[in-house]
């Protein structure tokens, strides 16, 4: 029976092994690669409406994870700008930049240690 890797959960960090992960924060919020994503889609477009739509994400399932996001730490990851004559707009703050770093560092060294134990399993 073979398996359809594409239909198998999580990243393939390797040929042989698929892996996902989440850093975890206060209210019962996490972020993993789809949340880290969705700030870097609005950090590229400057517009929460355009990150979800590049996503295939109804704006309002974006509102909500986004207001889960700025729920997790003292400072907000994301301000909203209203709208008007300027279109208003969605932007990163400073702290929302460092957790995409710091979730690409972690998962640069994962990709590593899988990388080195995928060899197990040749």
């Amino acid at each position: 029976m073979s398996v359809d890797k594409e239909k198998l959960p999580g990243e393939p960090y390797s040929d042989n092994i698929r892996a996902r992960f989440w850093i975890t924060g206060k209210n019962a919020g996490h972020i993993g690669i789809g949340r880290i994503e969705l700030l870097e889609k609005i950090e590229t477009y400057g517009s929460m409406s355009q990150a979800a739509k590049s996503m295939g994400m109804s704006y309002k399932k974006a509102w909500k994870l986004v207001e889960e996001l700025n729920s997790m730490y003292e400072e907000p990851l994301i301000v909203k700008a209203q709208g008007g004559k300027s279109g208003g707009g969605s932007v990163l703050t400073p702290k929302g930049k460092a957790l995409i770093k710091e979730f690409r560092v972690v998962e640069q060294q994962l990709v590593l240690v899988l990388q080195q134990m995928s060899k197990l399993f040749d």
